[in-house]
This record gives C-alpha cells, structure tokens and sequence, in this order.
C-alpha cells in the first residue's frame, strides 16, 4: 500500500551509481530510511529539507521507494545563509544520531518541522538557536530540561543555561554569548542528551559552528 507522507530529510548515503538512501523523520513512520534515484534532485535532498513523497511500500524489504518527490517549503531563509546553513547541519546530524532507525515519537515530527521553519523565518539574532534547539529536542523526547537535571553537565555555564531554559524564545537569542561559550554550552546539552539516550553523540558538525561563531 502507498502513501503520501511529508517527510524530512536527515542526511543521505550513495548506493551504488544510480540509487541515494535517505535517511530521514518521517510523518507517518517516524525515523524511516527510503532509496530514491540517485540522478534527481540532488537540490532537493539536502539536510532538513522537508519534502512532500509517495512512499511505495515493499513487504519484501525494509528499504522503502519514494516518488513524486517534491519541495513541501523551498526554505530560502536558510538555503541563502551560510551561518543558518551551518547550523541545519547541526541540528540535522543531532537528529539523526539521537534518533534510532524504526522509532516513532508522537509529536516529534511536528515539532522538527516547526523548528525549521522557524529558523528560515528569522531575519537575524539566531546564533543561540541550536542552543534552544537542544533544549527543546530534550522535551520533545520527554525528558524537558531544568536547571536542576541540567546541573551536572553544565560546567562554568549553568547561569547561561538556566536562562536559555527560563526565558521566552526572543530573549534566549538575544542573550550574549562569545562562539566558545556556545560551543562549550552546546557540548554540555549534548552530554545531557547522551545520557538520557544512553549512548554518546558525537557531533562533528559542532565544529564547524565553533569555527563560524569563533
């Protein structure tokens, strides 16, 4: 049976010459990877890009078809800004490596796709925003940060923190942050996510954020 999903794309792996796995969170299915042709759309398959498919179901692999691709949002805001650019990949290797292939979390897409649109639509001030971003990825899991459960992995920056989870979304992209101090913040986010996971996210594209905000 097939069915129209909007979908967002996490990050995608070369099969071969012709075909393009992606990984992706799902509507429907939640974290889902699908094969598509590896000669189309190469535009379109770019992380955190979300896009309106056909997913062709196959009960003899895991391995799902999409077609009808198209653009759900063309998402200018951020494809036309290298600093929010950078931090797409951020969030979208956050959420490819915290979310495991197969699981489905009520409500995670939803919030995944608002937060992208979010950050297309700010004109500036978002800097601190995979900041928040990780605050809120931690709730949309079910475990919502506080200033308390946060303690441990905060280091020098528990006053920081305890503003980026105390004050309204406006406020918390305003607050002054030198790049280290939001390199070292996010690192400790990350730590507080891995142990609720239980396994460690290395995130290698905190570096190139480090580099960018330095």
């Amino acid at each position: 049976m097939n069915k129209a999903s909007r979908i967002i794309i996490l990050n995608s792996t070369k099969l071969g010459d012709k075909s393009l796995v992606l990984h992706c969170l799902s509507k429907i299915y939640g974290r889902r990877s699908f094969i598509v042709s590896a000669g189309k759309g190469g535009a379109l398959f770019q992380p955190l890009n979300i896009i309106d498919a056909e997913i062709i179901e196959n009960p003899k692999s895991d391995l799902w078809r999409l077609r009808g691709i198209s653009a759900a949002y063309p998402l200018n805001g951020i494809r036309a800004n290298l600093g929010k650019t950078s931090i797409t990949l951020f969030m979208s290797e956050v959420l490819y490596r915290a979310i495991r292939e197969g699981s489905y979390e009520d409500g995670l897409y939803d919030w995944a796709e608002r937060s992208i649109l979010t950050l297309d639509a700010l004109e500036n001030d978002y800097s601190n925003y995979h900041l928040r971003f990780l605050l809120e990825f931690a709730s949309a899991l079910g475990f919502a940060p506080s200033v308390e459960t946060v303690m441990p992995f905060a280091d020098t920056h528990l006053s920081e923190i305890q503003s980026l989870i105390q004050k309204d979304f406006s406020e918390c992209m305003l607050l002054p942050l030198s790049g280290n101090d939001r390199s070292e913040i996010a690192e400790s986010l990350l730590n507080y996510l891995s142990f609720h996971l239980e396994y460690k996210l290395n995130i290698r594209s905190l570096a190139v954020l480090k580099e960018l905000y330095h």
